[in-house]
């Protein structure tokens, strides 16, 4: 006869789509009992409808069915009490107390600002793409949009509209597309409400919370899609994460550089570290050979040079030549490193992927789990 441990094995391992751990680890397997071949399992749900639920039930009796000797699987799915949601999230949050943000300078995530002098320069899309290409290499990857006032990321991430962040007490999970945890303001918003109004104080605090209420887990790097300019979510941001690194996007028309460079200069004067610039709708080379350069030449390695210090080199990190196929993808959702990988645009942001993920966060600043003995 098979053993009821046998079958909590198999259950226990089968992960949670959103909170991306073993459900024994997050205490949701109640009691499971052997008759004959047919197993009865008993597990809880975080919340009542939780979006979940039925992936979960589905894995949960696939895995019971693996264990040999089990011929029917019964499942018995309740929700966790007040008391052991509240456990949950304690478990959660590892310690750290409730509305504490866990990126700060201590915190093994990389923070990467992506920002802009100014708007229209594909910052967003670059941002998006380069999230996906993160997770396609195996990291796991967070990403905020900051860009409260002309958010677009779920849009170009392809998350349906009206899809929101599920509630454990006061935690929020973010939703997940293409392997990115991904937050925006645009999930909060009822329908046919699409116009953010506020000034500073809201600001501020929605972009706090967007950073110490949403739980993202482990993480090996947050991006936060940054307004463009230097504004109140800029310097709010710079207060919250003055040890962050910073991405600069320009085109190469002379007028975008000029203003990119702004932001990396204010970006500096909080502490943040400029590691580079990403030149987008750059010269695109058409099948015979013509080179199109839309919007002039040069001005990516301007910005790159005028942020450089005689102490430390700025990098010119890749030049993203213009593609249909980008632009396509962001309209449908669809991020072009997964759906075009042969198009140039994607070539490019991959390799922007690789070179970022190659570079390790520095310890300084940082403390270590080490005592002296």
């Amino acid at each position: 006869m098979t053993s009821p441990d046998a079958v909590r094995r198999a259950v226990a391992a089968v992960t949670d789509p959103e909170l991306r751990r073993p459900i024994g680890d997050l205490d949701m397997v109640r009691e499971i009992t052997v008759e004959g071949d047919t197993a009865h399992v008993a597990i809880v749900l975080t919340i009542v409808g939780c979006p979940a639920a039925s992936k979960i039930e589905s894995d949960v009796r696939n895995a019971a069915a693996s264990v040999a000797g089990i011929a029917a699987v019964d499942v018995e799915v309740g929700v966790m009490t007040p008391q052991e949601r509240k456990a949950l999230t304690e478990k959660l949050r590892d310690g750290r107390a409730p509305r504490q943000m866990p990126f700060g300078p201590d915190s093994l995530t990389r923070v990467i600002l992506v920002s802009s002098g100014k708007g229209g320069v594909g910052k967003s899309t670059v941002t998006a793409n380069l999230a996906v290409a993160l997770a396609d290499l195996g990291l796991a990857v967070g990403l905020v949009d900051a860009d409260v006032h002309g958010f677009s990321i779920p849009g170009l991430l392809g998350i349906p509209a009206g899809t929101q962040p599920t509630r454990i007490d006061d935690l929020m999970l973010p939703p997940v597309a293409h392997g990115v945890k991904t937050i925006s303001i645009g999930m909060f918003l009822r329908d046919g409400e699409g116009v953010v109004a506020w000034r500073g104080p809201m600001l501020h605090r929605t972009v706090s919370q967007f950073l110490t209420d949403v739980h993202f887990g482990d993480l090996d790097v947050l991006l936060i899609d940054m307004p463009p300019g230097t504004g109140d979510i800029a310097i709010s941001i710079g207060q919250l994460l003055p040890h962050a690194e910073v991405l600069v996007v320009t085109t190469p028309q002379t007028a975008a550089a000029d203003v990119a460079i702004r932001s990396g200069l204010v970006a500096r004067q909080t502490g943040q570290t400029v590691i580079g610039v990403v030149e987008n709708m750059a010269a695109l080379t058409l099948p015979d050979g013509t080179v199109v350069d839309l919007f002039g030449s040069g001005g990516g390695a301007a910005v790159a040079t005028a942020l450089s210090t005689p102490d430390t080199v700025v990098p010119l990190l890749t030049s993203i030549p213009l593609s249909t196929a980008l632009r396509a993808g962001g309209d449908a959702g669809e991020p072009v490193v997964l759906a075009s990988e042969t198009d140039a645009a994607a070539t490019a942001i991959r390799d922007l992927a690789r070179r970022l993920a190659t570079r390790g966060r520095g310890l300084s600043g940082r403390s270590l789990p080490m005592s002296l003995s």
